[in-house]
């Protein structure tokens, strides 16, 4: 699909991926399909990743059978320990665990505030943390808009930054704090490194670059509203 839509896809830091041994890969996230990039930078050092994605895909009569095939976690978000321990024990026989940190997908396509999460199951696994983005994937489809999964010659880029190996004796919140920022880091030279620069205020461009994305504390709003809720005018 990827060929005929001609997508110009940029990996780069695929090599920060081990070859062999677990790795968790802590994602940005700005669209539905980026867990198919994110996984395209483990592919050069043959490395498979098993992402972690609510449960509510997995019970999609479509998706559900693929997530269930291709076995990816389900995290059910009311009772989250069992698919975390689930990863922990994948992360320990040597797999490469997929998770996005911020949750959801981020309107505002910056990075939202992130759980520590990731931090956690790498130091109980002793494994490394790689941070990673990908840009380009929510002009196909992202939250809030028409999936448009037809568009041809879409640049996608994917970056993996320095891995780094959380130990038992650090501090988790100041990891996931750095963790955020290197994933921002990532994100921002992403963005810069783009060969679109639009002259329109695009939807897939950030508020700060000069695009229609909603601020990331308009963006935490429309997170809040009830499903279903239309805004007030």
């Amino acid at each position: 699909m990827f060929r005929v839509l001609d997508l110009k896809l940029d990996v780069r830091g695929a090599e920060h991926i081990p070859a062999s041994g677990g790795a968790v890969l802590a994602c940005t996230h700005v669209s539905y399909l980026d867990f198919i990039f994110c996984g395209l930078a483990g592919l050069p050092s043959g490395r498979k990743t098993r992402f972690m994605a609510k449960e509510q895909i997995f019970r999609n009569r479509i998706a559900g059978p693929l997530m269930r095939g291709m076995r990816h976690i389900s995290v059910d978000r009311a009772a989250g320990q069992a698919s975390y321990q689930e990863a922990v024990a994948k992360l320990r026989a040597g797999e490469v665990v997929g998770v996005f940190p911020e949750a959801t997908i981020s309107r505002s396509f910056t990075v939202k505030p992130i759980k520590t999460g990731a931090v956690r199951m790498a130091e109980e696994a002793g494994v490394p943390v790689i941070p990673m983005t990908v840009w380009g994937s929510q002009r196909l489809w992202t939250k809030g808009r028409p999936k448009n999964l037809t568009q041809r010659h879409v640049p996608v880029l994917i970056r993996a930054g320095d891995p780094f190996h959380p130990g038992k004796d650090d501090d988790l919140e100041a990891l996931t704090a750095d963790l955020r920022e290197r994933m921002s880091a990532l994100l921002d030279q992403a963005q810069a490194d783009y060969p679109e620069k639009p002259a329109t205020k695009e939807f897939w461009l950030p508020a700060h670059l000069g695009g229609s994305a909603p601020t990331p504390e308009e963006a935490a709003a429309l997170d809040e509203r009830p499903r279903g809720s239309k805004p007030t005018t």
